[in-house]
C-alpha cells in the first residue's frame, strides 16, 4: 500500500506540473521552469525563441528557433491580450511557455480576418517561447543582437558553401560572404559603387525553381540601377563588382544579404539564400543630377566674396 501511495502521489504531482492553466483573457498555457534566477521585469530587453504552429496541421506558421532570436524591450504597461505576454512576469531566464491560441477566439478580437482557409473554425494555434537571456543595457543587448546576425550568416554561407562544392562549381568570396562564379568578367570598369549598371538576372531557389526573371523573355526590359545605392539586395551591390560590360556569371547569395528575417511575402520565405544567374549589358557612369530649382519666391543664395588680402 505504501508503494502505491507514493506511486499515486508522484503521478498526481506530475499531472499538476504539466496542466495547463489560463489567462484572464482565457489563453491555455504552461510555465515550465529552468534553472535562471532573474526574472522579467519593465525595461529590460528579453532575448527570445518564438515559435506559431497550426494545432491541427503541425504546419510552422513563424519560427525563430534555429535562427535569430526575438528580442523585445520590456514594458509591462504595454502587455497584449490573449497572447503569451500575460504571463511573462511569472518568468525567470531560461524559462519555457508553451500555449494555444483558438482561431474562433482571435477571430472575434479582430486578430485574423475571415476568409483564410488556413484559419479553419475550432482550429487553433499552438505556440512556445523559451527566454533565453535578460538585459539590463540596451548597449549590451545590440551588440548581441549583431552577434546573432553574424552567426546567422555564416551558417547561411556553410550551406551555400557545401551547395557548390556538391555541385563542383568553382566561386569566389566578397567579402560579407556572397559566393560568386564568373564565367565572364566582361571589360572595362567593374559595376562598382557608383556606377550605374544595367543587368539580365534569372532568380531562383535552392531547388532551382525560378521566382523571378528578365532573362530570355523579350517582353521584359533589362534591369538598370546604380550600385551601391541601396535599391537592391545588398548581395547585389557587393557581387556585381566582379564584373564588367558583357560579364556573365551566377551569384549565391546568404538570406541575411538578400531579404533576411522577414522575406518578401508571398513569394520569397524568410531566411531563404538566393540564388541568381546574371548577365550585365552596360556599365556606365551615371550622369550628375541636377540641381533642385528653388520654390518660388524662396530667398536666392548670394555668392560668397572672396576674402581680401591682409596687409
Amino acid at each position: 500500500m505504501k508503494i502505491t501511495s507514493k506511486v499515486l502521489a508522484l503521478a498526481v504531482l506530475f499531472a499538476s506540473c504539466n496542466q495547463y492553466q489560463k489567462t484572464k483573457t482565457g489563453m491555455p498555457y504552461k510555465i515550465t521552469h529552468g534553472n535562471g534566477t532573474v526574472k522579467v521585469q519593465q525595461g529590460q530587453v528579453m532575448k527570445f525563441n518564438i515559435e506559431y504552429r497550426m494545432g491541427d496541421k503541425d504546419t510552422i506558421l513563424n519560427t525563430t528557433f534555429g535562427h535569430v532570436p526575438a528580442f523585445v524591450k520590456i514594458d509591462t504597461n504595454n502587455f497584449g491580450k490573449y497572447n503569451f505576454t500575460e504571463v511573462l512576469t511569472q518568468c525567470k531566464e531560461g524559462d519555457k511557455i508553451d500555449f494555444t491560441l483558438s482561431i474562433d477566439t482571435l477571430k472575434k478580437m479582430g486578430m485574423i480576418p475571415d476568409g483564410n482557409p488556413m484559419f479553419a473554425k475550432r482550429s487553433s494555434i499552438k505556440g512556445k517561447v523559451e527566454i533565453l537571456k535578460l538585459f539590463t543595457s540596451d548597449a549590451d543587448a545590440n551588440a548581441d543582437v549583431q552577434k546573432e546576425f553574424e552567426l546567422e550568416k555564416g551558417r547561411e554561407v556553410k550551406d551555400l558553401e557545401k551547395y557548390v562544392a556538391d555541385k563542383n562549381l568553382k566561386t569566389e568570396k566578397s567579402k560579407n560572404g556572397v559566393l560568386v562564379k564568373v564565367d565572364n568578367a566582361g571589360t572595362g570598369d567593374k559595376a562598382d559603387s557608383g556606377k550605374q549598371v544595367t543587368i539580365y538576372y534569372k532568380g531562383y531557389f535552392k531547388d532551382g525553381k525560378v521566382f523571378d526573371s528578365n532573362m530570355g523573355d523579350p517582353k521584359k526590359q533589362a534591369f538598370t540601377f546604380v550600385v551601391g545605392a541601396h535599391s537592391v539586395i545588398p548581395g547585389w551591390d557587393e557581387a556585381l563588382k566582379f564584373f564588367g560590360k558583357g560579364g556573365k556569371g551566377s551569384l549565391f547569395i546568404p538570406a541575411m544579404l538578400a531579404y533576411g528575417q522577414q522575406g518578401s511575402a508571398p513569394v520569397i520565405p524568410p531566411y531563404t539564400n538566393l540564388f541568381f544567374d546574371i548577365e550585365v549589358a552596360d556599365v556606365t557612369t551615371p550622369a550628375p543630377q541636377p540641381a533642385q530649382p528653388q520654390m518660388p519666391g524662396a530667398p536666392q543664395q548670394q555668392p560668397q566674396a572672396a576674402p581680401s588680402k591682409t596687409k
